[in-house]
């Protein structure tokens, strides 16, 4: 994966903190005895790469000088695909317990972009892909994006992101302020808070929609938890009223799982009936997105 740049709207004082995870952790531990060592690695969890040096003391990020001391690296190490913050005085793994919900959410390390765990789920596919590349996916089969995108559960803000390259606007929306929290500690979701064509919403989608005029939306990415956590975003009555929000010949897209695999083929299948029902039209299944297609 290339690297993906911040833009000028981040705040430079953000960028100076380092996130680690227990993937890299481990790597820098079989370079200890190799001191002056340059080499090629990630102070943000994959998004950027840069030099680093390998001192008696610990890593030190070059063009900074910055050294992370072998005890932080020790223990981020113990953490299999655990992410942490470190801000040069405190170690800090990104997790948090939703007390509305009673679950822990955290950031899970992968080959690219963290993923969202939330009560041990993630929330992005990440065999044979990471969580970036997944929502590359999804979004291919909304364009041309153009217009106000909605994107029902904003999760980590991968899709109002991306989404936001093309789209007039995207307006995201998120229930649980916890996931929100997690979101801000990821160097992957920066845009989120700091991309003035994203409008943040915090609220129930399913409430919320009641309220959002007729044929708002050009474009609409619907990518839930799973049913088992959140089975009312798969429900008749929500999809009709993502139809009546939806503009006459736009397009939604519902991730649903691989429909190849016997859950998601069951998921699936009722999916299309209901998004048909609701008043959909051309509903086809797309077995590479892991979803749905479906357009007013």
């Amino acid at each position: 994966m290339k690297d993906r740049p911040y833009p000028t709207s981040i705040p430079a004082t953000l960028l100076q903190n380092v996130w680690l995870s227990g993937p890299e952790a481990r790597r820098w531990l079989t370079l200890r005895g190799q001191p002056d060592r340059l080499f090629e690695t990630t102070f943000d969890l994959n998004r950027t790469h840069e030099r680093a040096r390998v001192r008696t003391d610990g890593i030190e990020r070059v063009h900074t000088t910055t050294v992370i001391p072998w005890e932080v690296v020790e223990e981020v190490a113990d953490f299999e695909h655990a992410c942490f913050l470190w801000d040069h005085h405190r170690l800090e793994r990104i997790r948090a317990y939703s007390e509305r919900f009673g679950r822990y959410c955290s950031l899970m390390a992968t080959s690219g972009a963290p993923t969202l765990l939330i009560a041990g789920f993630p929330m992005h596919r990440i065999k044979g892909t990471d969580p970036w590349q997944d929502t590359a996916w999804k979004l291919r089969t909304l364009k041309p994006i153009r217009g106000r995108v909605l994107d029902t559960c904003t999760g980590l803000g991968y899709t109002a992101i991306q989404a936001a390259r093309w789209a007039e606007e995207v307006v995201t929306v998120e229930l649980d302020r916890t996931v929100l929290e997690l979101a801000r500690r990821n160097p992957w979701s920066f845009e989120l808070f700091f991309d003035r064509s994203i409008t943040r919403v915090v609220d129930d989608v399913v409430e919320w929609t009641v309220n959002v005029e007729d044929a708002s939306f050009d474009r609409i990415m619907h990518d839930p938890p799973t049913v088992e956590l959140a089975g009312d975003l798969y429900g008749e009555p929500f999809y009709r009223a993502l139809c009546r929000v939806l503009k006459p010949g736009g397009r939604l897209f519902h991730y649903t799982g691989d429909p190849r695999s016997g859950h998601g083929a069951r998921v699936v299948q009722g999916v299309v009936r209901r998004l048909q029902s609701a008043g959909f039209r051309r509903v086809r299944i797309d077995k590479q997105a892991h979803g749905v297609v479906a357009v007013k």
